[in-house]
């Protein structure tokens, strides 16, 4: 390879695209170019700011314009308004939501269907309808904890609903989990319902679930994004570590793409070691720390954790 192709092949070997011979080409260049390997340190350090910088919040402002302008282009016919599914049988389609058809779980939450509640004015109880089968939620909003510590999802599914509930009440859980497991989503919409668990159980106070962990894990296992993944692995990292948890991040670091989720995991593994060793953890980051084809920020920081052990 040639100087001037340093940026995109480095650009390529971040994204995990690169192929072996790609690899060794851009190993050999680096050996012999001392410019080159000081240009791809910035570009690793560039690469591993970008995977920690946090996401903008969005503002109440940015929100309201954003809303009126897709109501403006509803109204100027620019998208196509889609059909209501016709209904079919009822299942467990939201199993995972399927409190929502209860009364109660333990008097800690309620779902309606109609438009959200008045302000100052609890929810009402549950409606009797399910959830129907195949159907998708949609327009899905939180709203932050109350007095009483409940939190509110509301979404369409055939009419607007809102649910109100403690993060411990296992019905909210089941759909929170639900919410992040979904394929049927965006990125951008599925980044928001893991950043509602990271919030909600992220600081251990309310231990997650083991739903919300599987679908946590099979997102960081599974899901195409890079950076669902990487918010995945940020919120399983908050999480005390459980077998499944430890197996996950393990996974990760031997196989996932981004470099960015390789050095979540490596944080997570070490910090569990550093309170009670784990065999596989420690082999896995000597592998780590002295492969040669592995991202050098990735190298270093195996070592680190390495070195920070006590063996």
């Amino acid at each position: 390879m040639e100087c001037r192709e340093l940026t995109a092949t480095a650009v390529e070997e971040l994204l995990g695209g690169s192929d072996e011979a790609a690899r060794r080409d851009l190993a050999r260049h680096l050996e012999a170019c001392a410019a080159c390997r000081d240009e791809m340190g910035r570009i690793e350090r560039a690469w591993q700011a970008l995977g920690e910088d946090p996401d903008a919040t969005v503002t109440p402002e940015f929100r309201d314009r954003t809303l009126a302008l897709l109501e403006d282009e509803m109204l100027r016919g620019r998208v196509r308004a889609f059909r209501p599914r016709t209904r079919t049988r009822w299942t467990r389609v939201l199993a995972y939501a399927a409190g929502l058809a209860l009364a109660a779980v333990g008097g800690a939450w309620a779902a309606r269907q109609a438009p959200a509640p008045a302000a100052g004015q609890a929810a009402a109880a549950a409606s009797s309808a399910p959830i129907e089968a195949g159907g998708r939620l949609t327009n899905v909003s939180y709203t932050p904890p109350d007095a009483q510590g409940r939190i509110g999802v509301s979404f369409d599914s055939e009419s607007r609903r809102t649910v109100v509930g403690r993060p411990d009440d296992p019905a909210m859980a089941k759909l929170l989990a639900y919410l992040v497991s979904r394929s049927a989503q965006t990125a951008g919409e599925k980044s928001q319902a893991i950043e509602q668990v990271s919030s909600h159980y992220g600081s251990r106070v309310s231990p997650a679930s083991p739903d919300i962990v599987r679908a946590l894990t099979a997102t960081l296992k599974k899901d195409p994004n890079p950076g669902v993944r990487k918010k995945a692995a940020d919120a399983l990292a908050g999480f005390a570590i459980t077998p499944e948890i430890r197996s996950a991040f393990l996974e990760a670091l031997n196989s996932d793409k981004n470099p960015a989720v390789r050095l979540v995991a490596i944080e997570a593994l070490s910090s569990a070691a550093r309170e009670t060793p784990d065999s596989r953890t420690i082999e896995s980051l000597r592998q780590k720390a002295f492969d040669p084809a592995e991202n050098g920020f990735v190298r270093t920081k195996a070592a680190s954790a390495l070195k920070a052990m006590e063996f």
